[in-house]
């Protein structure tokens, strides 16, 4: 999550929300990682999870992500949680609830629909305060 939030930090510079992902391998290692695009690319979908897993499948030379954690700053929405189904990453483990769009658990719980024939484990609230923190100090400031 440590480097979850490095990655979040990065954001900020080009006024996007600071949310970070890191995807990691089945033995741990570091895939790939990404801060949100949003403002930085004009792109709607360059969130932090999606980057990640683009990057992580590209340095695989695979789609299925299988046997790999995604790790990231902020509750996954609903395209994010999607993304996560259909690249089949194994586990998510995320900090800061988003209660106002998350989709794995708050709001919604897309990950762990019984009628997907995919369902990663979700862990949340890692290092939660932290997170929340720099969500905080982003929105306060603007």
């Amino acid at each position: 999550m440590r480097l979850a939030l490095d990655q979040a930090a990065l954001a900020g510079g080009t006024g996007d929300v600071p949310v970070g992902a890191v995807l990691l391998s089945a033995h741990g290692e570091v895939l790939a990682s990404a801060h949100n695009e949003r403002e930085a690319t004009g792109d709607p979908t360059a969130h932090a999870e999606v980057l990640a897993i683009r990057r992580a499948a590209r340095e695989l030379g695979e789609w299925r992500l299988t046997g790999c954690t995604l790790v990231v700053t902020l509750e996954p929405c609903t395209m994010c949680a999607g993304a996560l189904v259909q690249s089949r990453v194994d586990r998510v483990v995320f900090g800061a609830l988003d209660e106002k769009a998350g989709a794995t658990g708050s709001l919604w719980d897309v990950v762990r629909d019984r009628r997907l024939n995919h369902r990663p484990e979700v862990i949340h609230g890692v290092l939660a305060e932290e997170c929340a923190a720099l969500l905080t100090t982003f929105f306060r400031d603007r």
